[in-house]
């Protein structure tokens, strides 16, 4: 690359813009003192006092524009420190040609560290989901057997208590054996109720067979049938939902009522769907008793909220919650759709 008379090639240029701040005002207050120097040799005796004052104000404006350019990367450093403290792990120190040597050396290695921790956040995000998924196939395997071996042979001893129950008044039984057989009967019943409710929770079935917003009535429904507690579900899907997606959903209105059953004490709880190609978004509201969502995740008392954004970190969902003592609480997830894609 050629340059014109006079000119620094770039690579010179960017070298003495680099130079250290402090080294820059050596050479700068010099070159001026020389100069005011040479004025003065060849100057009359009675302009002495102007030259003089000239230097002076030379000399601090020429500094001052030197200090305020040399440090103006921290002012880039601040912002980016801020925007990383407030979530924004995309952000980074811009360069600068006038930045001191050292201080944009410190920006280069913010720039470094940032992308060292986007790169282990992902690895992170990575073996946790599929820690998640591994839980999950567990699950659905430990539902399936409960479902079809445990409840079904439950089932039989059922039926088998039932008949029996029935056929000992007319074959002359006594009254005890009746009643301890009706005794049986009720702990059978109790026991497979147990077992199909446990097997539901563990991986509910209803999320593959019938789709999210049916899934989403069952577990309203069966979450709040002995709670006395009201629940509305309204749900509008516009468009397929991601397998992945669903199963986040699906877990995080799941934690959400936990909750709020184990520590709200609401008397309604409403749980709104909304689906499309874009993204699906769940709001489970109730009114509770709420509580301080800043103090609450400051204490880390419970991993109920940790879940739930943990679950949306692996879709690139988001999880805001509302809530204050005595105006109940309103959970909100949105995830990326991708127009139902796996």
């Amino acid at each position: 690359m050629t340059t014109s008379a006079g000119e620094l090639p770039p690579a010179t240029a960017r070298r003495l813009l680099g130079v250290p701040l402090l080294q820059k005002l050596v050479v700068a207050d010099l070159a001026i003192n020389v100069l005011a120097y040479l004025l003065m040799r060849s100057a009359p005796a009675e302009h002495g006092d102007e030259i003089t004052l000239a230097v002076l104000f030379g000399t601090l404006a020429l500094n001052a524009a030197m200090v305020y350019y040399a440090l103006l990367p921290l002012r880039a450093l601040e912002t980016t420190a801020a925007r990383v403290a407030s979530g924004d792990l995309l952000a980074r120190v811009p360069p600068s040609r006038f930045a001191d040597r050292n201080i944009a050396r410190i920006g280069a290695t913010l720039n470094a560290l940032l992308e060292r921790l986007i790169s282990d956040r992902a690895r992170v995000q990575y073996l946790t989901a599929q820690v998640i998924e591994a839980a999950d196939a567990e699950r659905a395997h430990l539902a399936r057997e409960l479902h079809d071996s445990t409840a079904q042979s439950l089932s039989a001893l059922e039926m088998l208590v039932t008949a029996t129950w029935r056929e000992t008044p007319s074959a002359g039984a006594s009254e005890a054996l009746h009643q301890r057989l009706a005794v049986m009967r009720e702990i059978v019943t109790e026991a497979l109720h147990e077992v199909r409710t446990l097997s539901h929770r563990v991986h509910p079935a209803a999320l593959n067979h019938l789709g999210l917003a049916d899934a989403l009535r069952t577990l309203v429904r069966r979450t709040l049938e002995q709670s006395g507690v009201k629940g509305t579900v309204e749900a509008r899907v516009d468009a397929p939902v991601s397998p992945r997606v669903a199963s986040v959903v699906y877990r995080v209105a799941q934690e959400a009522l936990a909750n709020a059953l184990r520590h709200g004490r609401p008397g309604e709880v409403k749980v709104r769907l909304s689906v499309d190609g874009a993204e699906a978004v769940l709001v489970v509201a109730d009114d509770g008793a709420g509580f301080d969502v800043r103090e609450a995740e400051s204490r880390r008392s419970g991993m109920g909220l940790f879940v739930m954004r943990e679950r949306l970190v692996l879709v690139d969902g988001d999880l805001t919650i509302e809530s204050r003592p005595g105006k109940g609480t309103v959970v909100r997830a949105v995830a990326p759709n991708a127009a139902g894609g796996g």
